[in-house]
């Protein structure tokens, strides 16, 4: 069985979602709205964002991408990040963490960085996008969605954003 690729974001109009390790903006509600996404499923990020957390998020596995291969979890003890890893994996390729993914219960949500979203857009089914309607400086950006592959499905206001739902094309003619 094919597991759904989903990719959950807040995106800013001009595409920006982090500013070094920030995201350069507060807005009630939408962590929440990302937690209640996400809970229960199982989220591929890079090593930056992991790091940007400072830890695993609760109820949710997460995979970790990383190029370094002594790179893990537990190696951010004694730093300004949380200790313990409980539900944190690593892997050195999205296709590796794919394949680790699939064992393990819920979907699979791509929650960042620039690069993971950039490798993802290509596998994903759904696209989840938060649109914060403001242009603040960042140093990392979502892809652009094309509407050749991509049909929005949903959009429901929220306080201070919208959430978009984009399907894949090839998945709605399926």
């Amino acid at each position: 069985m094919t597991k759904r690729v989903v990719m959950v974001a807040a995106v800013a109009r001009n595409r920006v979602i982090g500013n070094g390790p920030d995201i350069p903006w507060r807005i009630p509600g939408e962590q929440a709205e990302f937690k209640r996404l996400t809970t229960g499923h199982v989220l591929v990020m890079g090593r930056a964002t992991y790091e940007s957390i400072g830890r695993p998020l609760p109820g949710r596995t997460t995979i970790v991408l990383t190029r370094d291969p002594s790179w893990s979890p537990s190696r951010l003890a004694g730093s300004h990040l949380r200790t313990g890893a409980d539900g944190v994996l690593v892997a050195h390729s999205l296709t590796d963490a794919l394949a680790q993914a699939a064992l393990l219960p819920g979907d699979v949500i791509v929650a960042g960085g620039a690069q993971v979203y950039a490798e993802a857009i290509g596998l994903a089914s759904e696209q989840v996008i938060s649109e914060v309607p403001l242009e603040p400086e960042g140093d990392a950006f979502y892809p652009e969605i094309d509407p050749a592959v991509w049909e929005e499905v949903g959009r429901e206001p929220f306080d201070g954003y919208e959430r978009v739902t984009w399907l894949r094309r090839e998945r709605l003619a399926g």
